[in-house]
């Protein structure tokens, strides 16, 4: 019978993969978890967003943006399912292609946003400085959307 020589080591081959195993399963779980917490974001941002089509102080295309960037690091499914949907997908692929904001869609939007502003400062809210940041934000987003490149048609 052959002796092995003593190297000073011990076999821990069966140990250390039992540890790598466990690191590898919390690590999954980990990411798991995350892609999960995303998923879960990008669908709050999305239905945000879609509310901000209707309401004019609820920009959507910034909550889209949102919900496509979580969707892109966690679900492919829901990345190309939001990106080519025929309601959501052109907001996108036209703010990110630089191609811009339709003029239907920026004459639209600064009449229903003006409107809404206009009458929630003077009919609604009766404190000067919540009328004043009211009007604040309205010359914002309208600097915005007039700055944004106007879709070709």
């Amino acid at each position: 019978m052959e002796e092995q020589a003593y190297t000073g080591f011990r076999d821990e081959s069966a140990e250390m993969s039992e540890t790598v195993k466990e690191k590898v399963s919390k690590s999954k779980a980990k990411t798991d978890l995350v892609r999960a917490a995303l998923i879960v974001l990008g669908t709050l941002f999305l239905a945000t967003g879609t509310v901000g089509i209707f309401l004019p102080l609820l920009p959507a295309t910034p909550f889209f943006l949102l919900a496509a960037a979580c969707y892109a690091r966690s679900s492919k499914r829901f990345y190309d399912w939001l990106l080519y949907n025929r309601i959501f997908g052109s907001y996108i692929r036209n703010y990110r292609e630089g191609k811009g904001i339709a003029l239907r869609v920026k004459v639209i939007t600064l009449a229903l946003l003006w409107g809404t502003i206009i009458y929630s400062a003077f009919f609604v809210v009766d404190a000067l400085y919540w009328q004043i940041i009211l009007l604040v934000i309205a010359v914002g987003v309208t600097t915005h959307i007039l700055k944004t490149r106007t879709l070709k048609q």
